[in-house]
């Protein structure tokens, strides 16, 4: 079992999150996420051959995808 490192960056103690992990909160498949990380278009962190994510970069990714409804 891989145990998750946590991120203690602007004094937060949250952990990071591993590709299922990002899956599930996202609601897509690991697949995707997977995809999301070769076309380099989510921010990562490689731990040795291990990829996480901070939990306030996927946040900020996510807040910057959102489109606006149209009237």
């Amino acid at each position: 079992m891989i145990r998750e490192k946590t991120n203690r960056r602007n004094g937060t103690d949250r952990p990071m999150l591993g590709v299922p992990q990002l899956a599930e909160r996202l609601g897509t498949s690991e697949r995707f996420v997977r995809r999301l990380i070769g076309e380099r278009r989510i921010p990562f962190h490689k731990v040795g051959k291990y990829v996480r994510f901070d939990q306030a970069a996927v946040d900020d990714w996510i807040a910057r995808g959102r489109v606006e409804a149209m009237r």
